[in-house]
């Protein structure tokens, strides 16, 4: 084979690579927000109130979150091309279970089964571009690449749940089959990865993982039983336990999943703070709005498109950023969509319910902006304050905070939602709420991000 079939070839698996890892990182986007919009239509369907409703969601979202840490190492450990494999394969099987669930706790237990192989997938998607992309450059393009996976997977997942919810909501699992059978031929054309013996800290993940479930948990009951209840004492008892021997373990095990020394950089800690608050009001607020506009009248597909403006306009804003914070630095780009997150919750929370629908889409924008503005800024500022050996724990930190914000966000407000007062009220506290976290999270970029223009 001559110089020139040898590029020829390098660069098509390197093609092969980075669609095969967008491809993944869009299905496992898309399953985290299509589902909102296939609620009412599942609770029809397979019975339940808003507590069932909310371990449809959170079943996926905990488990996602609880993983993350080390599904890293399991890549490391076993190559991040035969576990991109593992990770599609059990994400697309226990997507065909999702769409067959003949009950609703079948259908969650699937859920968790599908967060944890979601886990699995989006370190490896990684992984698999940084390997075939060594040069800087190109790689920065490549993962500016994949990262519009997860941005268009977001936008389309209100508008695609709703179409597919028209014939049945199993479809918005069911439509993954085709989508992980392309991703796994394409995974043939993928070079081999390198395999590295990583430690692995069982007994933190398995801590770690009690921590967040029990929490979880206690919330989620919490609003159907009262936070009296002894199951929900109980739970929230754990959590603070299993916390505390987490931080135990993580401070004095020999390889740690979690070392505690970044948290001594002040930026780590707003990073942190600001991912976890940002996902309360970006991934709560589908979940609240799918219900109340449903309830209203609403069918699915025409939620769907309450939701694409929004959506819309992130997904345009997304290129647009890097150009401003080169001139800018990325603090105040940070700040401007905390800020404007702010507003539009606030907006919503005080939208009166005769509101046209075209009215609430609009408002529903200025949240929009928020995702391209915030989450890209701040992933950057993360990895420039940390040396390069702790980037992929850090980053694994922030999205396991972020997937935990989601969870809690879903488990609080669905208390709010299902409370003696009505959807009316719980929708208005639940986005006041999601309102002043985010202006917290304004106030922890402004006091605690250090960057450089």
């Amino acid at each position: 084979m001559t110089t020139s079939e040898k590029t020829t070839a390098a660069t098509g698996s390197a093609v092969a690579t980075l669609v095969t890892a967008l491809l993944g990182f869009f299905v496992v986007t898309l399953d985290a927000v299509v589902v909102n919009i296939a609620l009412p239509d599942i609770r029809t369907d397979l019975g339940g109130g808003i507590a069932g409703l909310q371990w449809v969601v959170d079943g996926y979202t905990l488990m996602f979150a609880a993983a993350l840490l080390s599904a890293g190492s399991l890549a490391d450990r076993i190559g991040a091309k035969r576990a991109f494999g593992l990770g599609i394969a059990v994400f697309t099987v226990a997507s065909l279970a999702c769409g067959l669930a003949p009950q609703l706790g079948a259908l969650v237990a699937f859920r968790f089964v599908q967060g944890l192989a979601a886990a699995v997938v989006m370190p490896s998607s990684m992984a698999l571009i940084g390997q075939a992309y060594p040069d800087p450059v190109h790689r920065a393009r490549a993962v500016a690449l994949w990262a519009m996976g997860g941005a268009a997977a977001s936008s389309a997942g209100p508008l695609l749940g709703g179409v597919l919810t028209t014939v049945s909501w199993r479809w918005i699992f069911l439509i993954n089959l085709p989508a992980g059978a392309v991703a796994l031929l394409l995974l043939r054309r993928v070079a081999r990865s390198d395999h590295h013996r990583v430690p692995f800290d069982g007994a933190g993940q398995l801590v770690g993982a009690l921590a967040m479930a029990a929490l979880v948990f206690g919330a989620i009951e919490a609003g159907q039983d009262g936070f009296g209840r002894p199951s929900v004492l109980a739970a929230l008892g754990i959590a603070v336990v299993a916390l505390a021997a987490f931080l135990l373990l993580e401070a004095r095990g020999a390889h740690p999943m979690l070392p505690l020394e970044l948290f001594r950089s002040r930026t780590v800690v707003a990073t942190v703070v600001i991912g976890f608050a940002f996902m309360i009001g970006y991934y709560g607020m589908p979940f609240v709005l799918s219900l109340v506009l449903q309830d209203r009248g609403l069918s699915a597909l025409d939620t769907g498109v309450v939701f694409l403006p929004m959506m819309l306009a992130g997904l345009v804003l997304t290129p647009v950023v890097p150009r401003v914070i080169e001139r800018t630095g990325a603090r105040p780009v940070i700040v401007t969509g905390l800020a404007l997150m702010t507003a539009g919750l606030a907006a919503l929370a005080l939208l009166p319910a005769t509101a046209p629908t075209w009215v609430t889409a609009a408002v529903m924008v200025s949240v929009g902006l928020g995702g391209p503005t915030v989450i890209p800024p701040v992933i950057a500022v993360l990895l420039a304050s940390v040396p390069a050996q702790r980037a992929g724990t850090a980053s694994g930190l922030l999205n396991t905070s972020r997937q935990l914000g989601g969870a809690l966000a879903v488990a609080v407000f669905g208390a709010l939602l299902a409370a003696p007062a009505g959807l009316a009220a719980g929708m208005r506290v639940s986005l006041l709420l999601a309102a002043a976290v985010a202006a917290t999270a304004a106030l922890t970029a402004v006091a605690g991000l250090r960057t450089r223009h």
